[in-house]
């Protein structure tokens, strides 16, 4: 993801959207964001989505990456399903299980608003 590309999603998060790309050739939505459609190569716009979806699978991180994110561990990490048609990870309150159905959220960590997977 370019610096601009990253950019314009977190300020999405910091509004309380979550933002994808869909392409506005073959209209396929994609994530993470691309400067080309990874499907036809044609130009994306930017698209905000409902944030709901289904869990695909989850883990829990025992060992956070960086200092940053060792106050939340252990947490948990879900890829989720969008109704749009696309496929992203995100953080996530505990307890749920594949097959359960989300909203996105956001949690704030540090200057950043995370994207946060809740029961819906």
């Amino acid at each position: 993801m370019s610096e601009t590309t990253a950019a314009y999603f977190w300020a999405g998060c910091a509004a309380g959207e979550l933002r994808y790309q869909c392409c506005s050739a073959c209209g396929r939505a994609q994530f993470p964001p691309r400067p080309f459609c990874a499907g036809c190569g044609a130009a994306p716009r930017w698209e905000v989505s409902a944030g709901r979806g289904t869990v695909y699978t989850l883990t829990t991180v025992a060992r956070a990456p960086t200092p940053e994110f060792a106050a939340l561990a252990p947490y948990d990490i879900v890829l989720i399903d969008l109704d749009e048609g696309f496929r992203m990870m995100a953080h996530a309150e505990s307890g749920l299980a594949i097959g359960a159905r989300v909203r996105i959220g956001f949690r704030r960590l540090g200057e950043r608003m995370l994207p946060r997977a809740e029961r819906e």
